[in-house]
């Protein structure tokens, strides 16, 4: 049993030093509109990411170059052989995982000056919400205008017939909601369930909206990550002084009802508008069950990060002073509110192949199988 453990272990190191030469090789390949005919012709299917901090592939310090953004500086990336990309995680994240999955090139931010799209491009940035609630980053709504820019230049590149098909037969992957809430129970702490009911039908509807528009531009298959046990989370244990054993309440009751109105909201989209598909992945259950049962997913530990300061390492990862632990591997969180790359490849397992109780109504890969 101990020889298998090694084994994987190797296996996956070695894994991880190939897909760190993938990162650099795909950011490097030329831009042209060859590529993206060979992609039409070859029933390619590209891959646009939207999101917060958790999909981030290093998009913000485009934004503001003088703002200083702890993840891209040790030790973010130290399981990139120290290389900092803007990740907020020891190394990769879910979409980078989702990607090579799929068979594609790891997926570059938008806002890389000569980055190449003809794989996807990511429009994901640490702070995005559905709505605008972070100066310093793409909010959805931005995040959908720099993906049109993309779809224009292909239709430009392709011609309006091939271009649609590519469009059509892209996912469309999405990880929102969580920063919305963090803002929204920061601000009003004594919020009542009318009032957090109401604010969560505002997220949905503008996450609806933002659907809509790629569908009309001739989107067709979705995939979401919902939003996680937010109140669960070592930056929100330390900041409310929470015993392990417990969450806070509002944080977690906001997370669920947002999972169950992305749910219904999805459904209604799926019954509305021809050839909608979409996969949720529960993101809220899987991470929940790693925080308190890390065992059973070969983790040691589920609810202190791994860098970080104070009792949970819930804070400061990256600002002196602060701890680090020896083996990011071992842990769930990489920092108070973001998952090691150990725990990011274990979710897009999940998400890629995971079974109806884990992924609905399709998982992934059935998704990128789909006409």
């Amino acid at each position: 049993m101990q020889r298998t453990d090694q084994s994987k272990k190797s296996r996956m190191a070695n894994l991880i030093s190939n897909i760190f030469y993938a990162v650099i090789s795909c950011l490097t390949l030329p831009n042209s509109a060859t590529l993206y005919a060979a992609r039409a012709k070859s029933n390619h299917k590209l891959l646009f990411v939207f999101g917060d901090s958790l999909f981030d592939p290093g998009n913000n310090i485009y934004l503001d170059p003088t703002e200083h953004i702890p993840s891209y500086f040790y030790p973010y990336g130290m399981s990139l052989k120290n290389h900092s990309t803007g990740r907020f995680s020891d190394g990769l994240v879910v979409p980078d995982y989702i990607a090579l999955s799929a068979k594609l090139h790891i997926i570059p931010p938008f806002l890389k000056p000569n980055s190449n799209f003809v794989d996807g491009a990511s429009f994901a940035s640490a702070g995005a919400g559905a709505l605008e609630i972070h100066a310093n980053a793409m909010n959805l709504k931005m995040q959908i205008t720099n993906l049109m820019r993309v779809l224009k230049s292909m239709t430009e590149n392709l011609g309006h017939r091939e271009a649609r098909n590519l469009i059509k037969g892209s996912v469309y992957l999405f990880s929102l909601g969580g920063d919305d809430y963090f803002n929204f129970a920061t601000n009003y702490p004594n919020a009542t369930d009318v009032e957090m009911e109401n604010f969560v039908s505002l997220v949905i509807g503008n996450l609806t909206k933002g659907l809509k528009d790629i569908y009309a531009a001739g989107g067709r298959k979705f995939a979401f990550q919902n939003v996680a046990p937010i109140g669960c989370l070592p930056m929100m244990k330390q900041t409310y002084n929470l015993k392990p054993s417990q969450c806070a309440q509002k944080p977690l009751q906001l997370a669920r009802e947002h999972n169950n109105a992305l749910s219904n909201a999805l459904e209604k989209l799926e019954s509305n508008l021809k050839g909608f598909k979409y996969s949720i992945f529960d993101y809220f259950t899987e991470i929940g069950n790693m925080i308190d049962n890390p065992s059973k997913y070969g983790f040691k530990v589920g609810k202190v990060a791994c860098c970080g300061s104070g009792a949970y390492r819930g804070s400061d990862c990256g600002t002196e002073p602060y701890e680090l632990c020896n083996n990011p591997n071992e842990y769930v969180f990489f920092d108070g509110g973001h998952t090691t790359q150990h725990t990011n490849f274990r979710l897009s397992q999940l998400m890629w192949n995971g079974k109806a109780n884990v992924t609905w109504p399709y998982n992934v890969h059935q998704l990128f199988q789909l006409p």
